[in-house]
């Protein structure tokens, strides 16, 4: 994925993938009950996928405080714009597994 998104006020948003060793930390880093709430999962699986705002780095997230600082700077609407971008982006995988 690795890829850039602006938001609506204009911030430039940096994007990396979350592999499958950094799920496996975010899983980590959540424990055992908010790994299995697909609401907190998700948004912190959105948190972790965010590398730079406005060319200031994002640590990936190390535990709760972590996810809960960066979805802080993104705010409403960098959550929104990272949101759009990965939606489209897994539509895109699924496409293209189909061979379409």
């Amino acid at each position: 994925m690795d890829g850039d998104v602006t938001d609506k006020v204009g911030r430039r948003i940096g994007l990396r993938r979350v592999g499958i060793v950094d799920q496996l930390r975010l899983f980590k880093a959540l424990g055992p009950e908010l790994s299995e709430n697909r609401a907190y999962y998700g948004l912190a699986k959105l948190a972790a996928s965010v590398a730079m705002i406005d060319d200031v780095p994002v640590p990936f997230p190390a535990n709760e405080a972590g996810i809960e600082a960066a979805l802080e700077r993104l705010g409403e609407d960098g959550v929104e714009a990272v949101g759009a971008y990965l939606t489209a982006e897994a539509g895109r995988d699924v496409v293209a597994e189909a061979g379409n």
